[in-house]
């Protein structure tokens, strides 16, 4: 695992909740709902807009007193989420996002653990030229 992505009901005043714990977000220039930043060990920490999970995630919704963090696992190619998408829903976890191409880049998908958290696998697609 090397992201965690916190769903944010408005993406600026949770960025300045973070800076006063020493986190220092960058709002992506291509898609200003999305901001991220590096942790020591080499972990990705995100903040997105809720208006993306409900784009990435069709049928998603917040709901009352439910956590609102995505699990992210990377895998070493787009096959690989296929497989490992396939794998869980196999052995009777629920798929929440079937595998796809992301405009941003990533073959990606997303299944729920048994505490419906979504946990989010991706791998780069490879680039076009």
């Amino acid at each position: 695992m090397n992201v965690l992505d916190i769903l944010a009901a408005d993406l600026q005043t949770s960025i300045e909740f973070y800076r006063h714990l020493g986190v220092e977000f960058e709002v992506d220039p291509s898609y200003p709902d999305h901001a991220g930043c590096d942790l020591p060990g080499g972990v990705h920490l995100m903040l997105d807009q809720e208006k993306f999970a409900a784009m990435a995630r069709p049928g998603w919704e917040r709901a009352a007193g439910s956590p609102s963090i995505f699990l992210s696992f990377e895998f070493e190619s787009p096959g690989a989420v296929d497989a490992k998408y396939a794998e869980l829903t196999e052995a009777g976890y629920r798929g929440s996002r079937e595998p796809w191409d992301a405009f941003w880049g990533h073959r990606f998908a997303t299944v729920l653990d048994p505490d419906g958290n979504g946990i989010d696998l991706y791998s780069p697609l490879p680039r076009q030229s």
